[in-house]
């Protein structure tokens, strides 16, 4: 049971004390992200409830999920990793997930999922980017607390976990100017989802740090606004003059760079080097490592759940946004000049 694990059982797994362990799981300072992810993940998975939490009646949720079709492709996405983890931690606690798919015409349509309508379960949580007309009433319709996972709204606070898009992206910049790149160019459609304009303002504040313009051309678009989906044969355009390295909204969108740069004769790395953002590709999409930016997926879904449970559970907390740092991981898709 739960109930029965105590922090000297986490203590004694990990090889830290009982006040590291009780640190890590309290947001204190004083232990390193690694450790804290790593002890929190354990925690989890054995059970563990505070003291406070043990005195309370244990109680058991349907909490619907909510993702566009788009995201998920044909290919195994990151968005379907993040689900992945979001339902394996909400069956640790006894609670209940409930997947629903939402087309992109009924996102733009605002037809309503069927958990909504039929007010289904007691909680939903939205990963990906949805137009702000369909969230609206949504959140109108269903009744019950909705929190978001890598989508924000800067015109209304919600209850929402982003990844360091912005900061990711900036790192990735710096990364490439180090390697001898001083042409980067980025690929994106630009306002299509929150996080891919805050990883291209990353990628000009580096530029703009190194005292680099950025050059329109050099910005492409890498899928049509409406559709969603990733299509570089029908939204991508080469510039006549080619940077060195081009910045990517997404490991997808760099497996598919690299491919389309191979139909025109380009090497990755040997002519262009690419890095993307994830750290996540479904095996077989490309022949080569693509250095990228790692999203910590378990946090994000932990705070995530962690939310709902409080908006739930009625608790008066403050609405706001949850910031999840990364961390680079370099392969082989960038040359050094």
């Amino acid at each position: 049971m739960a109930k029965s694990v105590k922090l000297a059982d986490i203590a004694e797994i990990v090889g830290v004390s009982t006040v590291t362990v009780s640190k890590a799981l309290s947001d204190q300072k004083g232990v390193s992200a690694q450790l804290r992810a790593r002890i929190r993940q354990l925690a989890d998975e054995m059970g563990y409830q505070p003291p406070s939490a043990a005195k309370k009646p244990s109680t058991s949720y349907n909490i619907g999920v909510l993702i566009q079709e788009i995201y998920l492709d044909k290919y195994a996405s990151f968005y379907w990793q993040l689900y992945q983890d979001f339902s394996r931690r909400t069956l640790l606690r006894g609670c209940f997930t409930m997947l629903e798919l939402v087309s992109r015409n009924d996102v733009m349509g605002c037809r309503m999922p069927i958990m909504a309508k039929e007010r289904r379960v007691e909680g939903i949580v939205v990963i990906g980017s949805m137009e702000t007309h369909y969230i609206e009433k949504l959140e109108e319709t269903c009744g019950v607390p909705v929190v978001y996972m890598d989508y924000y709204d800067s015109r209304r606070p919600i209850d929402t976990v982003i990844s360091n898009s912005y900061y990711g992206a900036y790192m990735l910049t710096n990364y490439l100017f180090e390697m001898g790149h001083w042409s980067i160019g980025y690929v994106g459609t630009l306002c299509a989802t929150s996080s891919i304009t805050d990883r291209y303002l990353g990628y000009t504040r580096a530029l703009l740090e190194h005292r680099v313009r950025v050059r329109d051309d050099w910005v492409l678009e890498d899928r049509d606004v409406m559709e969603g989906t990733v299509d570089l044969d029908r939204n991508l355009r080469l510039p006549k003059t080619m940077p060195t390295a081009f910045v990517c909204n997404s490991d997808l969108t760099a497996a598919h760079m690299v491919r389309y740069l191979q139909k025109q004769g380009l090497g990755v790395p040997e002519d262009i080097s690419i890095v993307g953002f994830d750290n996540y590709l479904c095996p077989g999409l490309c022949d080569i490592g693509i250095t990228s930016f790692e999203i910590d997926i378990s946090e994000m879904s932990r705070r995530a759940f962690q939310k709902l449970l409080k908006r739930m559970g009625n608790e008066k907390t403050p609405i706001g946004t949850v910031i999840v740092d990364g961390h680079m991981v370099c392969k082989d898709s960038v040359a050094r000049i």
